[in-house]
């Protein structure tokens, strides 16, 4: 079972706020502010409020379980176009990097001025490294949107490892 850190509101929010200081401090202009959704959510929307941008979500599903990927799936997509903005997509983490390599192919198809990416942490062996992120970290992250969905996984997690032992 990996280790896992635990991010409390208070923290997620400082999380976010540091985030969206950091691009803004940076001074790019940005058209579109795109949350992949379930965990960039929250952060893009304090991102785009931030840089009084736009704000569009794409649901992306990768994971089953924890630790437990599968091939990045659109489950829904944007209502803005992004042709010919610049736009910035955001999640809460990039872990091996399938959903993000996934959803930049996916936005540079439809011809976007430009496109960069901020999470708030990355892992270190993950393929891809986004333009704005604030930490990398080994541990699984449990964010405070997500703490009844995880602690129900690994209670079964410990279950089926008691069950082979």
């Amino acid at each position: 079972m990996p280790n896992f850190r635990y991010i409390s509101w208070s923290e997620y929010g400082n999380l976010a706020e540091a985030l969206a200081e950091k691009i803004r401090a940076r001074g790019r202009h940005y058209d579109l502010v795109v949350g992949i959704a379930r965990g960039g959510i929250p952060v893009a929307m304090v991102v785009s409020d931030h840089l009084d941008v736009k704000i569009d979500f794409v649901n992306v599903k990768s994971y089953n379980d924890i630790g437990k990927r599968t091939p990045p799936r659109i489950l829904s997509t944007l209502v803005e176009g992004v042709k010919e903005k610049d736009v910035l997509l955001v999640d809460d983490l990039v872990d091996q990097g399938d959903t993000l390599v996934f959803m930049k192919k996916y936005l540079s198809d439809q011809n976007p001025k430009s496109l960069e990416t901020a999470v708030l942490f990355r892992k270190p062996w993950s393929t891809v490294e986004p333009d704005y992120f604030l930490e990398t970290v080994s541990e699984w992250v449990v964010f405070p949107f997500e703490l009844g969905e995880v602690g129900r996984q690994r209670a079964a997690m410990e279950a089926a490892s008691k069950s082979e032992s």
